[in-house]
């Protein structure tokens, strides 16, 4: 992989003057000042990389931070329209080179809410790349209508972004350094997690290591199944047919019936597919109106457990919530599904019904057919991963039991999937292992263990040989935030967790401090 990019650079070179612009080893070696080099990249033509032709527009110095050493941040974009922002360390680059996803429809780059994202590469010693994914939108990245009649823009979100930014990347790393990247990595959750299975499943070769969390492999059934969901919860007038006081009494009820399937009563299910709990049981009995929930209430949480169905019981998805994760559900009270609308007016069907579509027009016996035709575009459920598991790729994949958007069982069913297509249970983990999260939300948060150095876990299996037998994850005592700085502060954990690759559990040894990951083992 590295001789190719030797070889790809020297292609670049020899388009597009680098070498005379001053971008080769040679000055790099000679002490020349980074940040002139830094600033002087704005003005080099990388139109010459092959498949990435890219233009930039602006190569700054940020002087470092208490937290983040100095770097050259430099923006740009593939033609046609796919932005991308380049952090580039000033000193100390390690020689690697990692690429963070994005979230919802993306839409913002490194400058807007995935700001952090490069932080912990940074401090590593990477350089770390972004993309916008093709477009621009709305900071909250649930803006869909960018994709409007705009099929380019939604080839690009589907798969091309994701490459050619990493081609650019490496291009544009290379001549600044005078070298290419010796190890490039991905790391993403959501729809990050679904550009890291693009890559290893449709572009083997871009990553040495992929890390996907949650990943959002079946894109138009996952917002179907929000959307199954929004409605469930609504009643005709789209009223919300629960309060947030019914969801913590759901809530408890159910880790009243299976919590301590992992050996200890703490809040967490270990394995949620055990759990036996009937929503039926809260329905107030004859006389009682409080702390009970009424037939309509308990029908609609069972089909939220069930996932989507047509009327005549077709299951549409590999499953629905899990129990546990009734406290995610307050969600969908503010948007009637988080980005359902925009999707299905905009990205979801081709041609695109517009801003006059209703989550109410939704047909689940019908249109769930029609959804095929985007879906080529955005899925990454190809279980062949022969390419990549030959190009001595790495692939981890974390996925929280409590995650409302991606729900656990689709990410189950593609790991299985993979086994049977592989050739089993060793020679699949050989290179792709699951992590499954005891009461942890999307990507992060929630009542379990969400914090782990995914990318430091990737290094060592990856470069040291070091398979992941298990992670150590980490609740923190703050609110949870996504991008967490490694390593964690022992005064900034709540307690700790082990997991290990699916299908094993952690259980509690019977001993030990309940809040310790060394008190815990694996089991079947």
């Amino acid at each position: 992989m590295v001789k190719q990019w030797v070889r790809a650079v020297a292609w670049v070179v020899i388009e597009t003057g680098i070498l005379v612009m001053g971008f080769g080893s040679s000055r790099a070696a000679h002490g020349e000042d980074s940040g002139v080099r830094c600033e002087a990249l704005a003005n080099t033509d990388f139109s010459g990389i092959m498949d990435a032709p890219a233009q930039l527009t602006e190569a700054r110095v940020v002087a470092a931070s208490a937290e983040i050493p100095a770097y050259c941040e430099v923006n740009g974009y593939v033609s046609p329209s796919v932005g991308i922002e380049l952090r580039l360390p000033l000193s100390h680059w390690n020689g690697k080179f990692v690429q963070a996803g994005c979230g919802g429809f993306c839409g913002a780059r490194l400058s807007g809410i995935f700001s952090r994202s490069c932080d912990n590469p940074l401090r590593k010693g990477y350089a770390c790349i972004a993309s916008d994914m093709g477009h621009r939108g709305r900071d909250d990245v649930l803006d869909g209508l960018w994709a409007y009649n705009n099929l380019q823009a939604e080839v690009d979100f589907g798969y091309r972004a994701t490459h050619v930014t990493a081609l650019a990347g490496k291009a544009i790393a290379a001549a600044y350094y005078g070298a290419p990247p010796a190890r490039s990595y991905f790391v993403g959750c959501s729809t990050g997690g679904r550009q890291g299975m693009v890559e290893a499943q449709k572009f083997p070769e871009d990553f040495a290591g992929i890390v996907a969390g949650a990943p959002a492999m079946n894109f138009t059934g996952l917002v179907m199944n929000l959307l199954w969901d929004a409605r469930a919860l609504h009643d005709e007038n789209r009223k919300p047919l629960l309060s947030e006081g019914d969801l913590q009494m759901l809530h408890r009820a159910a880790l009243a019936r299976c919590d301590g399937d992992d050996g200890l009563k703490d809040g967490l299910i270990g394995d949620p597919r055990t759990c036996r709990f009937d929503p039926s049981e809260l329905v107030c009995k004859p006389g009682a109106a409080a702390s009970c929930l009424s037939e309509g209430q308990a029908a609609a949480i069972k089909k939220i457990y069930a996932g989507p169905s047509t009327s005549t019981g077709e299951r549409l998805v590999p499953g629905g919530a899990m129990p546990g994760s009734e406290l995610n559900f307050a969600n969908y009270y503010y948007d009637y599904g988080p980005g359902a609308a925009e999707f299905f007016r905009y990205l979801g069907f081709f041609p695109d019904p517009g801003p006059s579509w209703q989550p109410g027009n939704f047909d689940f016996d019908r249109d769930h057919e029609r959804l095929g035709m985007m879906e080529s575009l955005y899925a990454s459920t190809n279980p062949d991963l022969r390419k990549f598991k030959a190009a001595g790729g790495k692939l981890l994949v974390y996925q929280g039991w409590n995650d409302e958007a991606v729900k656990p069982l689709s990410t189950i069913d593609y790991y299985e999937t993979v086994e049977r297509t592989m050739g089993g249970r060793a020679a699949t983990q050989d290179f792709f292992r699951l992590f499954m999260l005891p009461g942890v939300g999307h990507c992060a948060g929630g009542e379990g263990a969400y914090a782990f150095d995914s990318l430091g876990y990737l290094e060592a299996w990856a470069e040291a040989g070091n398979p992941p037998g298990m992670i150590v994850a980490a609740h923190l005592k703050s609110a949870a935030e996504p991008f967490v700085t490694f390593p964690l502060a022992p005064s900034a954990v709540d307690f700790s967790r082990p997991a290990y690759p699916y299908p094993l559990q952690a259980k509690y040894r019977g001993r030990g401090d309940p809040n310790s990951a060394a008190s815990f083992q694996p089991s079947r």
